[in-house]
């Protein structure tokens, strides 16, 4: 995943997600994860720090990574 120190974010506000986006719960953009694959209202998603995946409501995801 790339470093995100300085990432401008996008109030997600229904738009749609879709896989390779990077993806934040918080408006300061931590912790960031990485959509690996969505399956209805579910994500598959990664971060940097552990070395799994989880798999998370789309709906905790408020902002996106615009890059």
């Amino acid at each position: 995943m790339p470093e995100l120190n300085a990432v401008d974010w996008v109030l997600l506000n229904g738009s749609e997600v879709k896989v390779g986006d990077v993806v934040s719960a918080d408006a300061g953009g931590m912790p960031t994860y990485r959509i690996e694959e969505i399956e209805g209202e579910r994500a598959w998603v990664r971060d940097n720090e552990h070395d799994f995946v989880w798999v998370l409501p789309l709906s905790v995801f408020h902002w996106k990574a615009a890059i």
